[in-house]
């Protein structure tokens, strides 16, 4: 099942990593012993998920699905949030390449972070929470912005200087918010039951 880029209002995007056509070998979760299993990763939260699908699921790593409310669920079960240690290996190796193909695909939202990134207090800017921007390329971004809204990575970091791989460095954010769980301050990935 791929998801239609249509209205999914209470609905969640949610990539696979890893699935498991005959469940896990060690039992299923929570009553579903030998169903189809998967681990995702929220397109929009980048929360991370436990999907049980129905037996005659046709889905695969990779596949985009949609995991919405009971009434609107067509090959899925049920499905919850866990915490970054309840992946598979196979989820966890995928992990970065999904969050960077995400970045990629979406830039005009990743950018715009760039964009309308705000203080948090007055000591601190949620820029300075990305990995290497310090007080003077934080300042920069700012005084760049204000002169004219960046488009593009390509044109952020030809417009800052000192400023590289602004995909990387938000890659690099999105994943220690996934992996650690006790951050006081969070850029993009939620966790649904905190909002």
């Amino acid at each position: 099942m791929t998801d239609s880029e249509g209205d999914v209002s209470d609905a969640r995007r949610v990539v696979l990593l890893d699935f498991f056509p005959s469940g896990r070998s060690e039992g299923g979760p929570r009553g579903y012993e030998r169903q189809p299993l998967g681990y995702g990763l929220g397109r929009d939260s980048f929360g991370l998920f436990e999907i049980v699908f129905e037996e005659d699921a046709d889905v695969g790593i990779g596949d985009s699905v949609v995991v919405a409310p009971e009434a609107e669920r067509e090959d899925i079960v049920d499905s919850w949030e866990i915490d970054h240690d309840d992946l598979s290996g196979g989820a966890e190796s995928e992990l970065e390449y999904v969050i960077r193909e995400i970045v990629e695909s979406e830039e005009d939202r990743f950018v715009d972070f760039f964009n309308d990134a705000q203080p948090i207090t007055l000591r601190l800017h949620q820029l300075n929470l990305l990995p290497g921007i310090g007080e003077k390329l934080r300042n920069s971004i700012i005084d760049e912005r204000k002169r004219k809204p960046f488009e593009s990575f390509e044109e952020l970091e030809g417009r800052v200087n000192g400023l590289h791989d602004a995909q990387d460095i938000l890659v690099e954010r999105i994943m220690e918010e996934i992996r650690e769980e006790d951050l006081k301050y969070r850029l993009f990935a939620r966790r649904e039951d905190a909002e």
